[in-house]
C-alpha cells in the first residue's frame, strides 16, 4: 500500500488554494489540478509499505505542540505548481523528527530535502511564455495533528484515505 505522512489543511487554507487554482483557470491554464480534499503538506513520503500500524506507532513517538504556519506564496518545481509557507522552525522540526524516527525503525521513505509546500497543479499547460499571475493572500492555520495517509489511484485521479492521526500535545 502507498503511504505518506501529512498535515491536513484547514478550511481557510483550502479556500485560499482554490482561489489561486480558479485564477489560473481564468487565465486559461489547464492541467491536473489537485482536488480540494487532497490538499496537504507532506512531511514524509513512504511509498509502498504494508505495515501502517508500525508507521503509526513511530508517528506516536514524535511529540510536538500546536504551532502556526502561514501560506504566503506560489511557485513551481518544473511542471509541479505549489503554494508555499513562511519559514517555520516548528514545521521543519516536526518533519525532521518524523523522518529520524522512521529511519531509526527502518521504515523506508523518500529522503529528499523537506520543502514545505502544497501541490496545487501538475503538468500545467498555458498559452504564453509568462508564468500566470499567481499571488496568494497570506493565510495562517494552527497545526494540531499529522495524519498517516493511503494513496490509491481511482478512475478520476488519486484518492487519499486517512489511516490514522496523531495529535499535538497540549501545552
Amino acid at each position: 500500500m502507498r503511504l505518506f505522512i501529512a498535515i491536513p489543511l484547514s478550511r481557510e487554507l483550502r479556500k485560499s488554494v482554490k482561489t489561486v487554482q480558479d485564477r489560473f483557470r481564468r487565465q486559461q491554464v489547464s492541467g491536473n489540478f489537485t482536488p480540494q480534499e487532497n490538499l496537504h503538506v507532506t512531511l514524509a513520503f513512504i511509498g509502498e509499505y504494508d505495515d501502517p500500524d508500525r508507521v503509526l506507532e513511530v508517528m506516536e513517538s514524535v511529540s510536538f505542540f500546536p504551532f502556526t504556519i502561514k501560506m504566503d506564496r506560489v511557485g513551481c518545481f518544473g511542471d509541479l505548481w505549489w503554494t508555499g509557507f513562511e519559514e517555520s522552525r516548528e514545521l521543519e522540526t516536526v518533519a525532521r523528527k518524523v523522518r529520524h524516527a522512521m529511519a531509526d525503525k527502518g521504515i523506508p521513505f523518500d529522503n529528499k530535502r523537506f520543502k514545505a509546500h502544497v501541490t496545487i497543479l501538475r503538468k500545467p499547460q498555458y498559452y504564453n511564455n509568462e508564468f500566470p499571475h499567481s499571488e496568494i493572500e497570506p493565510v495562517s492555520m494552527t497545526v494540531e495533528s499529522m495524519s498517516l495517509m493511503k494513496s490509491e489511484r481511482g478512475k478520476n485521479g488519486m484518492i487519499y484515505t486517512e489511516l490514522g492521526m496523531v495529535t499535538a500535545r497540549i501545552k
